[in-house]
């Protein structure tokens, strides 16, 4: 059995409660929604010109779906960004924007922001949070609320529906985050990726352990794409693809220095393909084998799929529809990063198409301040830390080991996509820096930035 293909056979199905022929009830009512995370996915997808990965069944996705090349997060980190795309509503707005906060002090979302499965389980919508997928391959059911909530989901599977119900599920795979999932792609992978094959980003040192760190995480990528392709199969069994709109795209950037926690593109922009099918196809107007270049957040996920149910936008709201005449494109994102476990810190940033403005609120905190995950999951850091110590970083990769941040960071994504060059400062620049400044100071008064205000000690998992 060919376990990367989406047209493999002979799976071991999950748990049914009613048949397919029941499933396909429904198929010109309410589209399901199916939303499929990659956990600390970045764009290493052949799809997006990763050489080194092989994503058969992701690639296809895109090649039948719609690609999006620059969709962007709303945090670099799991818990803000979740409780952002969760809701549709900026963290920073919530009061939902500190990793891992409020697991225990009751604090909830305020007045007129609530969960999207909340919101579809009152428009007829079955909402699952799926576990089990075959004997083989499960999903994790992450949810990582930054706020307290009840009956966020009606089950661990989309069988447990009444028939003729539509779905909204959330598939939510773990490959790409630190864990357990790298080993497992090195052991059940078939293709493993040759880490003195991999291109290496210029802030990175050239060494056998940076190496290896990064080509594992290829590995899980690929694990994940494996993954990917039972789920789809099984969902075709089922019928939930009949009249479905599909979702792919990560929860934040990749887990690499640099990247996760960090407001630079490694750390917030990740991949996203729309896939439709039957009546939703039609409604949307999704017409395969796009792709598209405007600027997107993955709030804008939110917006689509509640649009795409039937669900009128709420208020507050700041995700836009991706599809139809309520589409409106954006001329620009914006991202916060707030304390990462113990690490604190406040940073926020403005992207276009071809510039951000990253602006340190805590320039005296370095990059490398402590953070006990990072320190034992990143085996980079500490090669980094040795060579930096014996003078052997060049100047581009000595950048993350700065005593401090600098005050803004200015970038021409276009000219250095790697935004090592920090234009901020210079008088060539000076135009485009007051202009991005003065967008991001309105949007952080606009928004009512909850990030001004200290964290109380009582809410903070560390």
């Amino acid at each position: 059995m060919n376990r990367r293909s989406f047209l493999s056979t002979s799976l071991t199905s999950a748990p049914a409660i009613i048949s397919a022929q029941s499933l396909r009830a429904a198929a010109s009512t309410k589209p399901n929604i199916i939303w499929i995370l990659g956990e600390d996915m970045g764009k290493q997808l052949g799809c997006y010109g990763q050489p080194e990965v092989r994503t058969p069944n992701l690639d296809r996705l895109a090649s039948e779906g719609v690609r999006f090349d620059h969709c962007f997060t709303t945090a670099p980190v799991c818990s803000a960004s979740r409780s952002g795309f969760n809701t549709g509503v900026y963290q920073i707005h919530s009061g939902a924007h500190n990793h891992r906060s409020h697991r225990k002090d009751g604090f909830r979302l305020p007045a007129g922001i609530e969960l999207i499965s909340h919101r579809m389980q009152r428009a007829g919508y079955y909402t699952t949070n799926v576990r089990k997928i075959t004997d083989k391959v499960t999903a994790s059911g992450k949810t990582d609320y930054n706020f307290t909530v009840e009956n966020a989901w009606d089950g661990p599977h989309w069988s447990g529906r009444k028939p003729g119900q539509p779905v909204y599920a959330q598939v939510n795979f773990t490959a790409p985050h630190k864990g357990p999932q790298f080993p497992r792609a090195r052991r059940e992978n078939k293709y493993i990726v040759d880490p003195a094959k991999v291109a290496l980003p210029p802030y990175w040192p050239d060494h056998p352990t940076v190496r290896d760190e990064y080509a594992n995480f290829l590995d899980a990528v690929n694990l994940l794409d494996s993954d990917v392709g039972v789920l789809w199969q099984q969902m075709k069994n089922d019928g939930l693809l009949d009249n479905a709109l599909v979702f792919f795209f990560g929860d934040n950037g990749r887990c690499l220095i640099r990247g996760k926690q960090w407001l630079y593109d490694s750390g917030i922009s990740v991949p996203m393909i729309a896939w439709a099918s039957g009546d939703a196809a039609k409604s949307l107007n999704l017409r395969g084998g796009q792709v598209r270049s405007d600027l997107c957040l993955s709030l804008d996920i939110t917006a689509t799929s509640l649009a795409a149910a039937g669900i009128e936008t709420p208020k507050p709201f700041h995700g836009r529809p991706l599809f139809g005449s309520a589409a409106r494109p954006r001329p620009e994102i914006y991202a916060a990063r707030d304390r990462c476990d113990m690490t604190v810190d406040r940073i926020r940033c403005v992207r276009t198409a071809r510039h951000k403005l990253i602006r340190n609120f805590m320039p005296e905190r370095p990059y490398t301040q402590y953070n006990q995950y990072i320190e034992t999951s990143y085996p980079t850091l500490g090669v980094m830390k040795e060579l930096h110590a014996a003078g052997k970083l060049n100047a581009t990769q000595s950048l993350f080991m700065a005593p401090r941040k600098p005050d803004f960071e200015l970038y021409d994504i276009q000219a250095d996509p790697h935004e090592v060059n920090n234009l901020a400062g210079q008088a060539a620049h000076k135009k485009v820096q007051a202009e991005l400044t003065a967008k991001l100071d309105k949007w952080l008064v606009d928004i009512d930035d909850k990030g001004r205000f200290p964290e109380d000690p009582k809410a903070a998992e560390l």
